[in-house]
């Protein structure tokens, strides 16, 4: 089987020759480590990235021109990985990259999408936000009118036509959506976390606006995407929850983002594709019967150290497509705790419906070595 089609049996629950190899990501400074430990470097690999940023894997959906790993794939002859179709779902035309304020260990600019970021200059932490497009239903009305029209220009790659022909004979796994396709993730991408949550109680009409007009710019996108090429799946990005639960009630969830995944979900099963998978980390039990009630498939990646135990979770959704779900911690600790790890997982790759790897990039402080006899026992259990 080739990847796609092992990608497709594997979701599907249908016979295949084995489960899919793959890895999610890496962070620029575990390869950078591992190089110096023994990893050979590849010349299409990216280079120059600071430590902090991310190296996506065969299992993160990539989009063309963003940073792949190649060394890793290569060394252990994983599976061709997902693409992501080569287009711009959200606030297009991009704002100009602007600094405002710069000292030795921060830079402070506008940002594509319009916030206001300060970050550091070795990426090692997170960006902290200051500031958000939508303030408040005037700046909405000119960022729905300037950036985010619901006409298709400019949104496809410039290389379209090309890729389109490239898909035809496609022997990996194609995706459509991903940033900036996510339902909660897009709100909080434009008013910010806190003023998002007081919106819900504050100003419904306003995120049921946004969240209208979203849906109509993705679908006449989504339109004219599938008029021209298949896909295998579709991808939501949410991040919608931490530790311990969801950062949204049931309540709430219900009210502003269901009727959002029922309509675009049902737009996909209209156009044949019968996969869709969810990105959000943290705690998702609270949210699972939520995410099936609006036609999501499956979710990723399964963090264990916040309770999300692929095991108990296919006791409970036995049909709940998932990929991830290793303890990435027991990669730090070395082959004791791997195999441990990897005997958990074992009858949920052999169940079907699975897709094993770590539960999130691979974190620096794991040793090339580690790294290793993980990926040399992982293929023992595919």
């Amino acid at each position: 089987m080739n990847a796609r089609e092992r990608f497709l049996a594997c979701m599907r629950f249908e016979p295949m020759d084995r489960a899919p190899d793959w890895e999610m990501g890496y962070w620029a400074g575990t390869l950078d480590r591992w190089h110096t430990e023994g990893l050979p470097r590849h010349p299409q690999g990216p280079s120059g990235l600071v430590p902090g940023a991310g190296v996506k894997g065969e299992g993160f959906p990539w989009r063309r021109g963003e940073p792949k790993d190649w060394a890793v794939h290569t060394r252990f002859g994983l599976d061709k990985g997902i693409e992501k179709i080569d287009g711009e779902w959200g606030i297009y035309p991009h704002f100009e990259r602007k600094v405002l304020a710069e000292d030795d260990v921060t830079i402070t600019y506008v940002a594509a999408d319009g916030t206001v970021e300060q970050v550091r200059k070795d990426s090692t932490s997170l960006p902290h936000v200051l500031d958000w497009p939508v303030k408040d239903r005037a700046s909405w009305e000119q960022l729905k009118a300037e950036r985010l029209r619901i006409d298709i220009t400019g949104r496809l790659s410039p290389e379209w036509p090309q890729q389109v022909a490239e898909y035809r004979n496609r022997d990996w796994p194609l995706v459509i959506g991903g940033p900036f396709l996510g339902v909660f993730s897009s709100l909080r991408s434009l008013l910010g976390f806190e003023r998002m949550m007081y919106a819900f109680f504050d100003e419904p009409d306003l995120v049921k606006d946004i969240l209208s007009h979203l849906t109509e710019l993705w679908l006449a996108l989504f339109e004219e995407v599938l008029s021209q090429t298949d896909v295998d799946y579709a991808y939501f990005w949410e991040d919608m929850s931490f530790k311990s639960g969801s950062m949204v009630s049931p309540r709430i969830f219900r009210a502003f983002l269901l009727p959002v995944y029922q309509r675009i979900n049902g737009f996909f099963r209209e156009h044949g594709i019968d996969i869709t998978l969810l990105d959000t980390d943290g705690n998702v039990w609270g949210l699972i019967p939520l995410f099936l009630e609006g036609g999501v498939t499956g979710l990723y990646p399964f963090e264990v150290r916040a309770g999300m135990d692929v095991v108990e979770v296919r006791a409970a959704y036995p049909r709940l497509q998932m990929l991830g779900g290793i303890d990435k911690n027991a990669l730090v600790a070395g082959p004791e705790a791997i195999d441990a790890e990897l005997a958990r997982v074992a009858p949920v790759v052999r169940s079907g419906g699975y897709i094993p790897g770590c539960d999130h990039y691979v974190p620096p402080d794991v040793p090339w070595e580690h790294f290793c006899y993980y990926r040399r026992r992982l293929k023992e259990i595919l």
